[in-house]
């Protein structure tokens, strides 16, 4: 019954990595512009460079475009994230805040293997 499901996954990636890029994307304007919420870091900080390396490869990946790397690099760095800003505060990733960070490195090491998917500005 859900083997004719199977059709759709090249489609159903496409989603998914849109979805998540436009979350992505959204974290980085917040940390960079302080919208809709937050506060501004200093530019040139390692969180100001966080934000910024998020909203280039929110977009890049939302459009399908270098998805592999740009997905590589937003995977490193919410390791790196996860690891700095969260890991030190508790072990355990729902009481440190880290849930989306480790959310969206998989995430992204996932679509370094698996490709964008349907709808990609650099589908062949």
């Amino acid at each position: 019954m859900f083997d004719r499901l199977s059709a759709y996954a090249p489609q159903a990636l496409a989603v998914l990595r849109i979805v998540a890029a436009v979350l992505f994307f959204a974290h980085g304007v917040q940390k960079v512009l302080g919208f809709p919420e937050g506060m501004l870091p200093p530019v040139g900080s390692i969180f100001w460079f966080a934000g910024i390396i998020e909203i280039v490869t929110g977009i890049l990946i939302a459009i399908g475009f270098f998805t592999r790397p740009a997905a590589f690099l937003a995977s490193g760095t919410m390791a790196v994230a996860y690891w700095l800003a969260h890991a030190p505060a508790s072990p355990l990733p729902v009481s440190n805040g880290g849930d989306a960070a480790i959310l969206f490195c998989f995430l992204f090491l996932y679509l370094v293997f698996a490709g964008p998917g349907a709808w990609s500005v650099n589908k062949k």
